[in-house]
């Protein structure tokens, strides 16, 4: 087999062009939303903290993310086809693996910024300081490439001998596992081992973080601390929840017979519209990156 057909939502022809114009206008925001919070804290000397550094990686990361599904969604709505090449979808889906990977480990730096900043803050500026800032982020970054080499070779080792049509709108795990011949339980039992290392794992530790940050807060005796602790911590958590709720029931149960409309509904929360979301999500809740982008709308 020498490629694919992404079905994606053909299945909906009606619904095509309406897809096709609120996908574009999604991706349109989500590369100017983002693009105006990395230039924000790029340029304004008040926000340029730890916090701020995982933000900013964290909005460029989104551009990434979605960069990597929606513009090829989009080409083949327009162009009424879905033909991908077997490189393109193994390259397409180790894009998708790394940085969703890179999103988890991401996440969770963050929600340990949030913990020592709360829990410990006298100690803050020595714990966070910009080098280990970098090192995190460049873990964060780096830690799924090799692991997510070996998972696609393996994926992509299968014999695929049946149908060539994947009823997804990207190349995925589930929806190719359900494609191949023989016995894909060696390849399951890896991706529920990836799956609990890169997903699991990071959200028991932000769980513990949260866990360990909402007992400090809660011991504040200032009424005001306690507001201004929830509201730098509540944007973190929200996301976490939206992006973890929905990948690891994607990634904890890849099985042949997984629901394929589920599966590609669900795909469609993690992949586009939580990341159409978070500058939102961060913006909208965060006085310091609007008191930023006043500053700059008032000075042009």
């Amino acid at each position: 087999m020498m490629e694919f057909i992404l079905v994606g939502f053909s299945d909906s022809p009606r619904l095509q062009w309406v897809l096709f114009a609120v996908f574009f206008l999604m991706y349109v925001t989500i590369l100017v939303c983002n693009s105006i919070i990395i230039l924000l804290i790029r340029y304004d000397p008040h926000i340029q903290t730890p916090m701020y550094f995982f933000l900013s990686h964290f909005s460029f990361l989104d551009i990434c993310y979605v960069t990597v599904t929606i513009p090829r969604m989009l080409m083949d709505i327009f162009s009424q086809k879905g033909n991908i090449s077997l490189l393109s979808c193994a390259t397409q889906m180790f894009f998708v693996l790394v940085l969703g990977g890179t999103e988890c480990l991401l996440l969770t730096a963050m929600a340990y910024d949030r913990y020592v900043a709360i829990c410990h803050p006298l100690n803050y500026a020595l714990v966070m300081n910009h080098k280990v800032c970098v090192q995190l982020v460049a873990a964060s970054w780096v830690s799924g490439i090799p692991v997510e080499i070996g998972q696609t070779y393996q994926i992509f080792s299968l014999p695929f001998c049946g149908s060539n049509r994947i009823n997804h709108f990207f190349c995925d795990i589930p929806p190719l596992l359900s494609l191949a011949c023989g016995d894909t339980r060696l390849n399951e039992i890896a991706v529920y081992i990836v799956a609990v290392v890169f997903v699991m794992l990071p959200f028991l530790l932000i769980t513990a973080s949260y866990t360990k940050i909402i007992s400090n807060i809660l011991k504040l005796s200032s009424a005001r601390g306690r507001a201004k602790a929830f509201s730098t911590c509540s944007s973190h958590l929200i996301v976490v929840v939206l992006f973890y709720g929905t990948a690891s029931i994607t990634y904890l149960q890849p099985k042949k017979n997984q629901s394929e409309g589920i599966g590609k509904l669900l795909s469609l929360f993690y992949t586009i519209l939580t990341p159409t979301l978070n500058p939102v999500i961060y913006t909208l809740r965060n006085k310091e990156i609007m008191q930023a982008l006043r500053k700059i709308l008032l000075s042009t």
